[in-house]
């Protein structure tokens, strides 16, 4: 199935696609566009949120915006036409021309087989049913939903009436192959695509095709000329929602979707399956809070953030490394345990929609310095809300920082598919008993989560000692790393 379909050869429609991995909904954010509009092919239309992140639509062909069919912060089902576009402006033909029943149009030259791409990294999936057409219905039969998600027509059980081959406009043989972001860039770049020299599978110019063509161009200094800024739709305004404190309002009900939804769905999924079991480590990191100081002033490190955090990953990746075996995964469908050769490291982060863990991808191999930044991007780009669903695919471990929150610390779920999940307290000035003397040092709480199909006891237990030794003598980071 496609994201768009042609009721005419003048209008045309845009249909939700799926932004991650079978997701079944969306919610439309934001329209950055009115009816009425002019739209590029490339350019952005609106703003969805998934159950996994926050994604932007670009629309995959030109025209004037005819219709925008729900308003913002309406939930769509993947596969409904969100927006009809008007291809061919102040053409005789009349919008009722779409009335007759339409047969498919001549399509543009195939993209490589998969998933077809919407978005950069994601796509719908395909389809194996087709169209039809319902009796009676002067409108063509709802596409199909995405194969796998949703497995049948809408409207299904009436009877396909004649398809009547309206007049097509015939793309030109010589239009270049290029994903809408790739022509977005191209446009951004000020690059013809025509002139573009392809690599990609079936003759597809890629993003690097394209900034190959503009290196010579920025030799030269031709800055291409920016996008026209696209303006802001009206807002439609929300239903009123009685708030709290009114006078008479005892409960206030929010529905659950997006990642609330997920996050939901996915803790109780893991609760109740994976066994969990949780130990617990008082340790003192004074050494650990000095070297964060005396890092923060290292030439090496400059221009990242440097923290406490950063010291507790790079100890857990060491942990890792040393009892490898904690890096898994459980395989219930094969009854195997796979065990992963790499650390994708789940960080969790708060935002402003809910609760998300990105993962640094291959943070084993990372030193302190690339770790630093990649954490420093991670926490910026979730907080600003651009995490995307790739980027959270993929751990195998995860740290969550409780103790930002003045929490001494809990007992964590963990992220489903993944074999532990460590949990930091709040470091405070306590008394400790330090070379035979009370004395007031930095003292924090560990937990550690671990799935007790993969991991026993005694394995739970050296990783979780092997970080609180790292933080309570830093330097071990150098002789065991």
């Amino acid at each position: 199935m496609t994201t768009m379909t042609e009721t005419s050869a003048r209008f045309r429609e845009f249909k939700m696609p799926d932004v991650g991995e079978g997701l079944t909904e969306a919610e439309i954010l934001k329209w950055y566009v009115q009816p009425g509009d002019t739209v590029t092919d490339g350019q952005v239309v609106c703003e969805v949120e998934t159950a996994k992140a926050a994604v932007e639509l670009p629309i995959p062909f030109d025209g004037v915006v005819h219709e925008l069919r729900f308003p913002e912060g309406t939930t769509v089902d993947v596969g409904q036409v969100i927006i009809a576009v008007d291809v061919a402006p102040g053409s005789a033909e009349a919008p009722a021309a779409a009335a007759a029943p339409v047969a498919e149009p001549e399509a543009e030259p195939e993209e490589p087989k998969g998933r077809q791409p919407v978005l950069v990294g994601y796509g719908v999936a395909e389809s194996s049913t087709k169209r039809r057409a319902r009796k009676g219905d002067g409108t063509a039969a709802p596409a199909a939903a995405v194969a796998g998600i949703q497995g049948e027509l809408n409207g299904h059980g009436h009877a396909a009436a004649p398809a009547v081959a309206p007049a097509v406009v015939p793309v030109p043989a010589s239009r270049p192959l290029a994903k809408p972001p790739v022509r977005k860039l191209a446009k951004d770049l000020g690059i013809d695509l025509a002139t573009v020299v392809p690599t990609g599978p079936g003759g597809v110019i890629t993003r690097e095709d394209v900034h190959a063509a503009a290196a010579p161009v920025a030799a030269q200094a031709q800055v291409p000329a920016p996008a026209a800024p696209v303006a802001a739709p009206a807002p439609v305004p929300a239903a009123p929602v009685a708030a709290a404190s009114e006078p008479g309002v005892r409960e206030t009900r929010i529905p659950v979707k997006g990642v609330r939804k997920a996050i939901a769905q996915a803790m109780v999924g893991s609760a109740f399956t994976a066994p969990h079991v949780t130990e617990f480590v008082t340790v003192d990191v004074t050494r650990t809070m000095k070297l964060v100081a005396e890092l923060k002033e290292d030439k090496d490190m400059a221009g990242v953030r440097v923290n406490p955090l950063l010291i507790i990953a790079k100890a857990l990746l060491v942990a890792i490394k040393r009892n490898p075996e904690v890096n898994a995964a459980w395989d219930e469908a094969n009854q195997e345990i796979v065990q992963k050769h790499y650390v994708n490291l789940g960080i969790a982060a708060a935002t402003p929609r809910g609760l998300i863990v990105p993962n640094i991808k291959d943070a084993h191999d990372k030193t302190l310095p690339q770790l630093a930044a990649a954490l420093g991007e991670l926490v910026a780009t979730a907080r600003e809300g651009r995490t995307s669903p790739a980027a959270m695919a993929g751990g195998t471990v995860t740290i969550t920082n409780v103790g930002v929150f003045g929490v001494d610390t809990g007992t964590p779920i963990l992220n489903p598919g993944e074999s532990a999940i460590l949990a930091v307290g709040a470091i405070k000035l306590q008394p400790w008993v330090h070379k035979g003397k009370v004395k007031p040092r930095q003292v924090t709480t560990l937990a550690l989560s671990f799935d007790h199909r993969l991991v026993d006891g005694e394995l739970g237990s050296k990783v979780l000692a092997d970080v609180a030794a790292i933080l309570e003598q830093p330097k071990r980071l150098i002789t065991w790393a």
